[in-house]
């Protein structure tokens, strides 16, 4: 059964409906679907309606940005994770806001370079609450400003002031794991560490009370996730994999289910059951406690 636990959709920076989204998994074949967008959960009603009408396996996720760790970026996804549960939500609207604060001032930075964008155009895009720098992306593209959604971050919108507030490591794990959810490490390699740095991370991570690692990726081969493999079950975190797949006009070649070029093959047929005991506590590994505070401005 192919498996696909990491997707987006364009309630956050993905270009398809959550909708949309479970139909293209279907007719892919992927048999178990986690939608993940970032800092938000309006669309897992329409993801998991979707999904229940097409048979396919439905897992209920975010994605949440937890600052920078090294010389890269953490992200954890949050399985199975309550969307009504109130510190989410008011993490969610938190964000929003952020995002909010930061679009005027992007319009301000693309005037001085000469480019005007309009609320307006820019809104007709925008289906949830999120505002997003793909957003911008997507208006800069289109308007010939830049080549791609690459170009158009690498030039216009990747400027230190352009980057939000985090939550920490330690509190993004406990919101998830408060809202009844499995913690899980997105994309490994994008924190940029060394073997043994990661090796260490995941430890510290895993003490907080971090369940799983995302080794099978859209971009990575056998080698590179046996690698990481072997640091998750070292640690004894669940192994889980995901395309991260937006939309082939946000990031290109990035296919639900296979990733790039066929890359991704996760076809653990367990691993929803795997989720669903680690959601109910099952091994021994207890929540972490409440009140953990950001150390991350």
């Amino acid at each position: 059964m192919m498996v696909d636990l990491h997707v987006h959709t364009y309630m956050s920076d993905g270009q398809h409906s959550p909708e949309d989204v479970v139909s293209m998994a279907w007719a892919k074949g992927v048999g178990l679907l986690a939608v993940t967008d970032h800092d938000a959960m309006d669309g897992l009603d329409e993801a998991e309606a979707a999904a229940r009408r097409l048979g396919v396996g439905f897992v209920p996720g975010i994605e949440i940005s937890a600052g920078a760790v090294g010389d890269g970026k953490l992200h954890i996804l949050g399985y199975y994770v309550d969307r009504l549960d109130a510190a989410l939500l008011r993490l969610n609207a938190e964000f929003a806001r952020q995002r909010e604060e930061r679009e005027d001032m992007i319009y301000g930075r693309l005037r001085d370079k000469g480019i005007i964008i309009s609320k307006e155009r820019l809104r007709r895009n925008v289906k949830g609450r999120i505002v997003s720098r793909t957003h911008f992306a997507r208006v800069l593209v289109e308007d010939g400003h830049a080549a791609d959604f690459a170009d158009a971050f690498d030039r216009y919108l990747s400027e230190p002031e352009m980057d939000r507030p985090k939550v920490s490591p330690e509190r993004g794990i406990a919101l998830i794991r408060e809202a009844g959810g499995v913690a899980v490490m997105a994309h490994p390699s994008s924190l940029k560490m060394s073997h043994a740095d990661l090796d260490d991370l995941a430890g510290r991570l895993a003490g907080m009370g971090l369940m799983g690692m995302e080794c099978h990726y859209c971009s990575y081969g056998r080698e590179e996730t046996g690698r990481y493999a072997a640091i998750a079950e070292k640690h004894g975190l669940a192994v889980t994999g995901g395309s991260d797949f937006h939309g082939e006009r946000v990031k290109p070649r990035v296919e639900i289910g296979t990733g790039i070029d066929g890359l991704l093959s996760f076809t653990d047929e367990g691993i929803g059951e795997t989720l669903e005991k680690l959601r109910g506590g099952v091994g021994g590994r207890s929540a972490p406690k409440k009140g953990f505070k950001p150390i991350e401005a």
